[in-house]
């Protein structure tokens, strides 16, 4: 679970003007943050399965996202994915 100040410091990175915090972009760089959090945790706690299911909720999650976002702004979406292959 991200902290309050994690999650407007990746809101300000993210956001497409000063009063946007639920845009494409803007979800989709706090889902990538959740799940990077729970691989973490999946990797110390190997049978925690209540987490397992979250992080697949999540990936499905920002897999939605990301085809939305293809389909309406394809610039963002290669600008996400270099983003995210970049991390």
């Amino acid at each position: 679970m991200l902290r309050k100040e994690e999650k407007t410091k990746i809101i300000k990175e993210s956001q497409r003007h000063d009063k946007d915090t639920g845009s494409t972009e803007v979800q989709i760089n706090i889902l990538n943050k959740e799940i990077e959090e729970l691989l973490k945790h999946l990797s110390a706690h190997k049978h925690d399965y209540s987490s397992r299911r979250g992080l697949i909720k999540k990936v499905c999650q920002r897999r939605k996202l990301l085809k939305y976002l293809a389909a309406e702004d394809p610039k963002a979406y290669k600008k996400m994915l270099k983003k995210i292959k970049s991390k």
